[in-house]
């Protein structure tokens, strides 16, 4: 027994603290992201947002739910999704590129590429934030927007889908 509370105490000198956490810095976050566009499932991205941008989306899917059940044979605002980048179109390519930090923001270009068509490309841009974690140390890399290629940005997208 004495041998095995020595052993478990060696062990935690040597290791980490358990309170001691890693960041997702804002390229992971970057990769992330394109992983899910690449897998047309943005699931994992959830839980990246701020409580913001969560909130935006989810009310925007309440209103188009509300305009589908209203008008069945109609396609609603969102009839193709959250439009997570600038164009529809499926890429086949997703890669980050720079990654831009001043004070608690941080900007990811997320670069769509289609090998066919390699003049089609486009780069939008992840907006992030630090959010603090009320039982953590330290703030976390939250996305707060996604500004498009094309001009515009994600949040304005879920306003104005819906202002007529």
């Amino acid at each position: 027994m004495l041998r095995f509370a020595a052993a478990a105490v060696l062990c935690l000198a040597a290791t980490p603290s358990f309170a001691q956490m890693v960041t997702i810095s804002p390229e992971q976050i970057g990769q992330i992201f394109c992983i899910s566009r690449l897998g047309n499932d943005m699931a994992p991205v959830a839980g990246l947002l701020t409580a913001g941008l969560t909130a935006a989306i989810a009310e925007a899917e309440a209103k188009n739910d509300a305009i589908q059940q209203a008008h069945p044979d109609e396609k609603p605002p969102l009839g193709d999704g959250i439009p997570w980048q600038a164009f529809p179109d499926y890429a086949a390519e997703c890669k980050v590129g720079a990654v831009t930090l001043e004070a608690d923001r941080a900007t990811v270009e997320i670069a769509y590429g289609f090998p066919d068509y390699p003049d089609a490309g486009f780069t939008d841009h992840l907006q992030l934030i630090l959010v603090a974690q009320p039982n953590l140390g330290e703030p976390l890399w939250r996305i707060e927007n996604l500004s498009y290629a094309n001009q515009g940005d994600l949040r304005s997208v879920l306003v104005s889908a819906f202002a007529n």
